[in-house]
């Protein structure tokens, strides 16, 4: 069970993937969440630099949709300015809204990309459908949801130490 939550690839943020090296690898289609993934939860807008990042994903030739657990309200706004599709309230890890934003894009598991900071969400819904999982680091934790934090945070770490004890999560740094 544990081992569903160790995603593909482990970066510190967005900006480290290599884009290049999916779109290579045949991907087409980036599936990411929102809150702590791209900007802080109480970060209304996208930076200046995700701003550009977001760019080169669309020049590359990838399709890119935001799936997030959280409300309309705060998706859309965030996205919507961006010409970004997305996914709101989505209830990640259930299957239902990677296949949405999959048929949304018209891909297949096997040439989409998830992008996001929780294992137990982004990496364990991804897995199930076999796309490629990438874990980044969390922007910002103290502005987490109280549930992020006493639950799913709680139980990364219980299975960090499970993974750590069968040698299946080495301590190196996420690729920067």
């Amino acid at each position: 069970m544990f081992e569903m939550l160790i995603p593909k690839l482990r970066v510190n943020t967005v900006f480290d993937i290599n884009l290049e090296e999916l779109y290579e690898q045949g991907y087409r289609g980036i599936i990411t969440d929102l809150d702590n993934t791209l900007v802080g939860a109480k970060a209304p807008l996208a930076t200046p630099e995700l701003v550009v990042w977001f760019k080169r994903v669309k020049e590359l030739g990838f399709q890119l949709i935001i799936v997030s657990n959280n409300q309309l309200e705060r998706v859309s706004k965030f996205a919507t300015p961006l010409d970004i599709q997305y996914v709101h309230e989505a209830r990640k890890p259930s299957n239902t809204p990677f296949r949405k934003a999959m048929k949304m894009m018209e891909l297949t598991p096997d040439k989409t990309v998830v992008v996001g900071d929780q294992m137990l969400t982004d990496v364990y819904g991804g897995n199930r459908l076999g796309l490629y999982t990438v874990l980044v680091m969390p922007i910002a934790i103290s502005d987490e949801g109280w549930f992020t934090r006493l639950v799913n945070r709680r139980v990364e770490r219980i299975a960090l130490t499970r993974l750590r004890k069968k040698g299946l999560w080495m301590e190196e740094e996420p690729k920067s």
